[in-house]
């Protein structure tokens, strides 16, 4: 059974490009939650605990950071710090799906072509305004603000956001939510649990 986590999201005033800017907060168990409101009636929740659950994932390609004492993490995390802010994206979220996509491996190609560390397809990176798909930094943003558009548009809902990610929107809108494909199943499991793992060593 999937993980039906949700995202909280809240909208900023800086708009990008046809997307607002809006922070995602995981409220997951193990956790002392914090509610506010603001002046709008806009509803955030706080996590105060840094506990979490985690279970085993494998990267698709590359060597797999979590194994090898997160050199490929101390290696990319700068880029993922300035994406994570940009998109208000979570770091420790970047960097799983990342790790699930390409085992943090730059030069990784799928078999059905998608490329880089975050595994863009070409019509994705051209969406997303990368230039050099295999350039690290421009394959980040890409990524990132592909999650951004995701979340943006399943209303913070993660499962169908990792989802989205990995079958493409179109087919979250077609089956009115996840599609009926095992990968891709298989790939929102994979991806959070590597997202709480993360989030439970300080990524």
């Amino acid at each position: 059974m999937l993980d039906r986590t949700r995202l909280v999201l809240r909208a900023t005033a800086r708009p990008l490009g046809l997307f607002s800017f809006l922070l995602l907060v995981p409220y997951w168990a193990h956790a002392d939650i914090v509610r506010s409101v603001d002046q709008n009636g806009v509803v955030t929740l706080r996590n105060t605990s840094s506990g979490r659950r985690s279970s085993p994932a494998r990267a698709t390609s590359g060597p797999d950071a979590r194994t090898t004492g997160h050199p490929a993490i101390d290696r990319y995390r700068s880029i993922v710090d300035r994406a994570a802010s940009l998109y208000q994206i979570p770091r420790a979220l970047i960097l799983a799906v990342i790790s699930v996509e390409s085992g943090f491996d730059p030069r990784a190609v799928s078999p059905a072509d998608a490329r880089g560390l975050m595994q863009l397809m070409p019509a994705t990176a051209e969406r997303m305004q990368v230039s050099d798909i295999f350039d690290a930094r421009q394959n980040i943003y890409g990524g990132t603000r592909y999650l951004r558009i995701l979340a943006n548009l399943f209303n913070g809902d993660l499962t169908l956001t990792l989802a989205g990610y990995n079958a493409g929107e179109a087919a979250i809108l077609r089956y009115g939510g996840v599609p009926p494909y095992r990968e891709t199943r298989e790939y929102v499991t994979k991806v959070v649990s590597t997202y709480r793992r993360y989030q439970a060593v300080g990524y």
